[in-house]
């Protein structure tokens, strides 16, 4: 975990075989429009970040919990150009430029000598996230050298990750963004550990209340391999071996084609969701009579930080898996209101006055709600983080390709299939449309379906035998795509599944 970012020389490494004449043609046009756009100058380097798509626990890195996700295919890449900081300049200049300048309109801005840069969290400008890359990198060399003066940057940007699917193409910007900009200020050997934290803190500044899980993952991940992430005591990420069997794992990616920009709908879905985790730790502590000690998430009090303290207050002896079975009895005693909690109910609960509480968790990022449904959103996280304990249990076990469990792919599908009924009916982060993807796979062949990323719409993972991925796709062709949109074309239903591998995190 404290490597560094790895340095390549070809893109071989990245992509699979059959993709390479595509990517070589992509990398290819990256560098002629680089040397279009800054007169006839070859970037000096290519920084890589990828997206991924979560196998299993979602909605629960926020709180601390452990998540299986791993990294994709799509990736943002940003070439770059640099000049490094001269004494008597007063500070910085970011020329940035994005490969569809069409939809991507060009900008230039000026950093201040120690590396600030304003940004505007009220507008939803894509140069924002560069901008969050930019700041957190900035704040990294100033804490290592307080002398520290920003080079300037000539960029351009080319993404593969669809905005708004749920496979996280603002957090594999922002920690390009990041890695672009230490690269271009003299690290010459990046820290995966710091990329990810900083990179964590950064998106925050974009508007959205940001667990983890997306940025370790688009850093950490190792080429074959799921990645186990964990928040608690500290952040700490390994590889998880998905065993040999026949036929393969395989786990394919449909887009709902609902777009879901989680930084739009934030105040009344994925900040809310925040704030409502946070709350229901606080208000499970005030019952319990102790305070919650303050810890990485979001809000500096989370289930899994309510959890450790219940744990060490009581002095019982119990497995990570009774723990959070307790956690979910405490739920139902603590938090019996089926319809939600006011803020005023909340407030007198904690003993505050209703104006200090909403002032508090509308501090960073706003919220908009009537009611909160604490018991719902906590009963959520900790099902959730059992299902996680089962699914890397099961991975584990696999010790012996060659005497593969039978019933091990219906079990790891059983258990993504739970997430999606709770993501729908508990934590109300599903829509129509993923429903009927998910179902729609199952009836074709799939052990286990499941929306992923912040949900709301974006995209699906389905984990379908290597035999039946023909049949799921032409399932969802016939009775999802082609029902929505009759006239969808083909390029269209290419980019609406892809199969995918787990394939390598953030390099340059």
């Amino acid at each position: 975990m404290d490597e560094s970012v790895p340095v390549a020389s070809s893109i071989d490494s990245l992509y699979a075989p059959e993709a390479l004449e595509v990517q070589q043609q992509r990398w290819t046009r990256l560098v002629d429009v680089f040397k279009e756009s800054y007169g006839n100058k070859s970037p000096s380097f290519v920084a890589r970040s990828p997206g991924r798509v979560n196998i299993i626990g979602e909605h629960i890195d926020y709180s601390l919990y452990e998540v299986l996700p791993m990294a994709i295919a799509t990736d943002v890449l940003i070439a770059v150009s640099y000049l490094p900081h001269d004494a008597s300049d007063q500070g910085a200049k970011i020329s940035l430029a994005n490969i569809d300048p069409k939809k991507f309109k060009p900008a230039d801005f000026a950093v201040s000598k120690d590396g600030n840069v304003e940004i505007d969290a009220s507008t939803h400008e894509w140069t924002n996230y560069f901008k969050a890359g930019l700041r957190g990198a900035s704040g990294l060399l100033r804490r290592k050298n307080p002398d520290f003066s920003p080079s300037s940057m000539q960029i351009l940007v080319d993404g593969t990750v669809p905005a708004g699917g749920g496979l996280s193409s603002s957090a594999a910007f922002v920690c390009a963004s990041a890695l672009a900009v230490l690269r271009s200020n003299k690290v010459e050997h990046v820290s995966k550990r710091e990329l990810v934290e900083l990179a964590i803190v950064s998106e925050r500044s974009v508007g959205v209340n940001s667990g983890g899980m997306d940025q370790a993952a688009s850093v950490f991940s190792i080429k074959g391999d799921a990645l186990s992430v964990s928040f608690s005591p500290q952040l700490h990420a390994e590889a998880i071996a998905f065993p040999k069997l026949e036929p393969p794992i395989t786990f394919m990616i449909a887009q709902s084609f609902v777009a879901s920009d989680k930084h739009v709908t934030a105040p009344e879905c994925y900040n809310l969701r925040v704030v409502e985790c946070s709350l229901a730790a606080d208000v499970m502590a005030a019952a319990l009579k102790f305070k919650l000690p303050d810890d990485a998430s979001p809000l500096s009090h989370s289930l899994r930080g309510l959890q450790t303290a219940y744990f060490s207050s009581t002095g019982e002896d119990a497995t990570p898996k009774e723990q959070l079975q307790k956690m979910l009895a405490l739920v139902q005693e603590i938090l019996p209101k089926s319809q939600g909690y006011t803020l005023e109910d909340i407030a007198s609960l904690l003993s505050l006055p209703a104006s200090t509480l909403w002032e508090n968790i509308t501090a960073e990022f706003p919220i908009r709600a009537s009611r909160f449904l604490l018991a719902q959103r906590a009963t959520h996280v900790f099902s959730e983080a059992l299902r996680v304990l089962e699914f890397k249990s099961l991975l584990q076990q696999q010790q012996q390709p060659s005497e593969p469990n039978s019933d091990l792919l219906p079990r790891l599908g059983a258990l993504m299939n739970s997430t999606q009924s709770s993501c729908r009916d508990v934590y109300d982060c599903s829509c129509p449309e993923l429903d009927r993807l998910c179902a729609i796979a199952r009836e074709a062949g799939a052990y286990g379906s499941r929306l992923t990323g912040a949900g709301w719409g974006g995209c699906s993972v389905h984990l379908v035998p290597k035999d039946q991925v023909d049949a799921v796709r032409a399932a969802w062709v016939e009775r999802y795509y082609r029902v929505r949109d009759p006239g969808i074309s083909e390029e269209k239903l290419k980019e609406a599944v892809v199969i995918s591998e787990p394939g390598p995190g953030s390099m340059m």
